[in-house]
């Protein structure tokens, strides 16, 4: 993926965004996306049960989670939760409380890592999906980007605010897809080396439970809030 040198601008149609944005952007959403969180479980768990395509059925879903975050956020969403902070806040404690789950899952006596093959009953193509979906919409990691993150990277001066969130959201969901694509394509090979390297297995369980504890401590804590952005 290219990305436009700092400093540089991007323009079109009278909509000019700065390189330096769509870079901070950029690493932004790629120190995400590789970032253990549940997006990356469930694609994970179902390339490995029912094959790479169910992972990227199940992408297809993530990835117009992505799309419904970027387009309410940029319609004023972010409005909502600055006119009721308590709001945000109860959407900040559940998905603290859900990485935090997702972290004793792994961490405790008997956990298994996402990369241990499963018996999982085969789900058709639209429950994948639709489950996909449901796991991108609860995605604390994506709530906090949308809603905290990529509005910093806007610059309201030089005006077209909504295009600008718009164009800074889709090298979002451009990275985001693309990393998780080759996560999907991936997973198979990752387990079987994994499968033959018990202490690797064990080693990458603990990591990444050890990961998602230190995410859900941190968002917990976190006492940032949303702004609202003008159009």
């Amino acid at each position: 993926m290219l990305v436009p040198a700092e400093g540089a601008h991007v323009e079109g149609a009278g909509i000019v965004v700065d390189g330096s944005a769509l870079l901070g952007v950029f690493f932004v959403a790629l120190g995400m996306v590789l970032t253990p969180g549940p997006n990356m479980v469930y694609l994970v768990s179902r390339s490995l049960t029912q094959g790479r395509r169910a992972g990227v059925v199940s992408l297809g879903g993530v990835a117009v989670g992505f799309l419904v975050y970027l387009v309410a956020t940029n319609l004023g969403l972010s409005v909502l939760f600055v006119a009721v902070p308590q709001l945000y806040l109860l959407v900040k404690l559940a998905g603290a409380a859900y990485l935090g789950w997702l972290a004793w899952c792994a961490l405790r006596p008997g956990g298994v890592s996402v990369f241990t093959p499963q018996d999982v009953p085969p789900d058709s193509r639209r429950r994948l999906f639709a489950m996909g979906l449901t796991t991108s919409l609860l995605n604390p990691k994506i709530a906090i980007m949308y809603l905290s993150l990529i509005p910093q990277f806007v610059d309201v001066e030089d005006g077209h605010v909504l295009a600008q969130g718009l164009l800074l959201g889709a090298v979002q969901v451009a990275v985001s897809v693309a990393v998780n694509l080759a996560i999907v394509v991936a997973a198979g090979a990752i387990a079987v080396f994994l499968a033959r390297h018990p202490a690797w297995l064990r080693t990458q369980r603990y990591a990444m439970g050890a990961v998602l504890g230190a995410l859900a401590v941190t968002l917990a804590a976190d006492t940032s809030t949303p702004r609202a952005t003008a159009r």
